[in-house]
C-alpha cells in the first residue's frame, strides 16, 4: 500500500472520528486494568461495559494489598511529575514496586506479579506459506491489515493533534507497518501494529522522536537475554498504574466540548464513534469510524453550500445576502456561488437548486451569473448538468454568464465544447465584469429597440 502511494486513503478518517475512537480506546484500556488495580479476578468479557459492571458489583472482593500498591504507584508518579517532569517516575515506581514485593514477599500474600518471563529471543525461521494457504488466509490478512492500519494511523493522528510540531505522513506509516510485519514473519511474530497502551506510555514518558522506540527495542532485547529474572516480583498493579495514567492523555474531552460549540455535526460524529467503540469494541469502532467519515464526505459534497450574492454598498465586492443583509441584489440578475466541485454526486442538486432559486425570485430574471471561483473540479456529469442549465436558461431568454473560473475547470469546459454553447463573451474573470457587461448589453438593446421604434414611426408617418 505504501509503494502504491495509497496513504492518502487514511485522510478519510476525520479528526472528530479519530478523537472519538482514541478516547473510547482509552476508556477500554483503563477498564481492562481494573482487575490489576483492584486485585479482583474478573472473567474475560467481550464488551467493556460487562467488565466494568462486574468490577463495580464485586468491589467487596478487592485485594487490599494490591489496591494499596496501585494507589502508591499512581501517587508516586504524580508526585514526581509535580516536582519535575523530567524525573522518570514510571521507572522509579517499577523499581520500588519490585523491591517492596521482593522484600516483603507480597507475592505469597496474594499480590499478582509478572512471574516467570521466558529468557532469550525467538529463533530465525523462514515462514512456510503455500499458494493455497495464502489464498485461504487472504481475506483475514486483508481485514487484519486494514484494522491495523486504521488503528496505527488513528493513534498517530491523535498524538499529532496534541503535538503541533509532529506531522503524520500516511505513506511513511504504511511503509513502517509493512516492514515490521515482513520482518516479524521471520521470527514467528504476532501481527504488529501501533499500540494504544505503549504509545500512550511512550508519549507520557516524554518521548519526542522514533529514537525512543529504538532505545526501547535495545533495552527489551538486552533484558530478555540477561535480566528476565529481575521482573519476577514486578507487581502488575504498578504496570496498571502506569498504563492508567498514560491513557489519561488519550481521553480528549476538551475536543468534544470545542466541537459542541464550533460544529455540531463533527460533535455528533465524535460521540457516535466513541459510543460504538465503547459498546461494541475497537475493531467495530474502527469500521464505524471509516464508514462515518466516508458517509460524511459524501453527504457534504452531495449537498454543498450554494449562496445568492449581492453587492456590498459602494464597492465591487459580492457576498452572501443571507450573511450580509446590506448586500444588494442586482435588478433582474441572480448571482450564485457554488461552493464545491461539480460532479456526479451533486449535479442533480445543482440543477434543481438553480431552478428553484429562479422560480422563487419576485421579479423576472433576465440574467444568471455563476461565480465559479469555488468550483475546484468538473466531471462529465457536472458538465452535463451545466449544459442542461445553460440550455434551459437560454430557452427562457435568460442570459447565462460565468465568472472566476479556475484553470482546470476552464480547461474542461474548453475541451468539452461547452464554451461554444455558453459563448466566449459570457466568460469573465470577476463577477463585477459580468455585471458591467450585462448592463452594457441592456443599454445596447434599449438603444436598438428605441432606434427601431423611431424607424417604424418614421415609416408610418404620413407624407
Amino acid at each position: 500500500l505504501s509503494l502504491l502511494r495509497l496513504g492518502f486513503l487514511v485522510n478519510f478518517l476525520s479528526h472528530p472520528v479519530v478523537s472519538g475512537f482514541t478516547s473510547a480506546a482509552a476508556v477500554i484500556i483503563a477498564v481492562s486494568q481494573l482487575k490489576y488495580l483492584l486485585g479482583i479476578r474478573i472473567p474475560r468479557f467481550g464488551h467493556v461495559y460487562q467488565t466494568f459492571y462486574y468490577a463495580i458489583t464485586h468491589l467487596g472482593e478487592t485485594h487490599w494489598i494490591t489496591l494499596l500498591m496501585s494507589i502508591g504507584g499512581i501517587g508516586l508518579i504524580l508526585l514526581l511529575r509535580r516536582i519535575n517532569r523530567n524525573i522518570p517516575g514510571a521507572l522509579i515506581a517499577v523499581i520500588l514496586g519490585i523491591l517492596i514485593s521482593w522484600i516483603f514477599h507480597l507475592d505469597r500474600q496474594g499480590l499478582d506479579t509478572v512471574g516467570v518471563v521466558p529468557r532469550g529471543l525467538p529463533d530465525f525461521e523462514m515462514p512456510s506459506v503455500t499458494w493455497s494457504k495464502l489464498v485461504q488466509i487472504f481475506p483475514t490478512v486483508l481485514a487484519v491489515s486494514i484494522i491495523g492500519i486504521v488503528e496505527s494511523v488513528g493513534i498517530a493522528k491523535g498524538l499529532e493533534a496534541k503535538h503541533r510540531s509532529y506531522v503524520v505522513v500516511p505513506n511513511q506509516e504504511l511503509f513502517a507497518l509493512g516492514v515490521s510485519k515482513i520482518g516479524g514473519a521471520f521470527f514467528q511474530s504476532l501481527v504488529t501494529s501501533g499500540s494504544f497502551t505503549r504509545s500512550a506510555v511512550n508519549n507520557d514518558s516524554g518521548a519526542k522522536t522514533q529514537l525512543s522506540s529504538l532505545i526501547t527495542m535495545v533495552v527489551i532485547g538486552f533484558t530478555l537475554v540477561f535480566m528476565t529474572g529481575l521482573f519476577y516480583y514486578l507487581p502488575n498493579a504498578i504496570l496498571a498504574a502506569i498504563i492508567m495514567l498514560a491513557t489519561k492523555s488519550l481521553f480528549d474531552y476538551r475536543e468534544a466540548i470545542r466541537l459542541w460549540h464550533v460544529h455540531r455535526d463533527d460533535f455528533y460524529m465524535l460521540i457516535i464513534t466513541f459510543l460504538v467503540t465503547l459498546i461494541f469494541g475497537i475493531e467495530e469502532g474502527v469500521l464505524a469510524g471509516v464508514i462515518l467519515s466516508i458517509a460524511m464526505v459524501i453527504y457534504r459534497s452531495s449537498l454543498p453550500h450554494l449562496a445568492i450574492l449581492g453587492r456590498l454598498p459602494e464597492s465591487s465586492h459580492y457576498r452572501n445576502i443571507t450573511r450580509f443583509p446590506e448586500a444588494v441584489q442586482e435588478e433582474g440578475v441572480v448571482i450564485l456561488r457554488f461552493d464545491a466541485p461539480l460532479y456526479f454526486g451533486n449535479s442533480a442538486y445543482f440543477k434543481d437548486t438553480i431552478r428553484q432559486i429562479i422560480l422563487q425570485q419576485k421579479e423576472p430574471v433576465k440574467a444568471l451569473v455563476l461565480d465559479a471561483s469555488s468550483i475546484s473540479d468538473l466531471d462529465t456529469s457536472g458538465l452535463d448538468a451545466l449544459e442542461t442549465v445553460v440550455k434551459q436558461l437560454q430557452g427562457n431568454h435568460i442570459d447565462f454568464m460565468m465568472a472566476g473560473i479556475i484553470g482546470p475547470v476552464r480547461d474542461t469546459i474548453y475541451r468539452s465544447g461547452l464554451r461554444d454553447l455558453i459563448g466566449t463573451d459570457n466568460l469573465f474573470l470577476h463577477v463585477q465584469q459580468a455585471i458591467d457587461d450585462y448592463y452594457n448589453r441592456m443599454d445596447d438593446r434599449a438603444t436598438k429597440l428605441q432606434s427601431k421604434a423611431l424607424q417604424t414611426n418614421a415609416r408610418n408617418k404620413p407624407d
